[in-house]
């Protein structure tokens, strides 16, 4: 059994789950998530709890209880909080600017690179150099990250490009005089 489907997903007070046959939804006051349920795995309710149960024990029913568990507990987690990436720009004259529903990025190419924001992610570019991406699913939160980060990966000798926050960028020395 997998050890994280052994726990219960606590529900908060403000979190109403409705459970169908293939499909969990969850509502709180950040609005409402659905989350699916594969196949030869149950969702039950008891004493504000979720449990995920398995039907059989294939290896296939033991691998998506796992993977319905942590969809379920993200669900709930983004209903009831959100999930939220942060991002630095380093480097000279690298910068970003909210504008509307774009952010306008100078990251040291001979252009502008204009990034809509998909629908459902808020970001906020509290300071020039400083990007913070939120939302509800976590999976498009990370993606749009993601995305941010690879229009200028951080390059190994300076550091410049965009990264996150906690990510540590590994420098390499450069050349030497002999």
């Amino acid at each position: 059994m997998s050890r994280l489907a052994k726990k219960p997903v606590a529900l908060p007070a403000k979190v109403e789950v409705t459970i169908s046959t293939n499909v969990v939804e969850a509502k709180g006051p950040r609005g409402v998530m659905s989350s699916p349920i594969p196949e030869h795995i149950t969702v039950r309710r008891e004493e504000g709890n979720l449990f995920v149960d398995r039907n059989n024990d294939s290896p296939v029913a033991r691998a998506n209880q796992g993977l319905a568990y942590s969809l379920l507990r993200n669900a709930v987690i983004g209903v009831t909080e959100g999930f939220k990436k942060e991002l630095d720009i380093v480097g000279i004259g690298y910068k970003a600017v909210l504008a509307g529903k774009t952010v306008t990025f100078s990251l040291g190419y001979s252009h502008d690179i204009n990034y809509p924001i998909p629908e459902g992610i808020q970001i906020e570019v509290p300071q020039q150099n400083k990007i913070i991406v939120s939302g509800n699913d976590k999976q498009q939160v990370g993606q749009v990250a993601a995305e941010l980060r690879a229009l200028r990966k951080p390059e190994v000798y300076k550091g410049k490009g965009v990264k996150y926050t906690n990510e540590i960028i590994r420098k390499k020395a450069g050349k030497s005089k002999m």
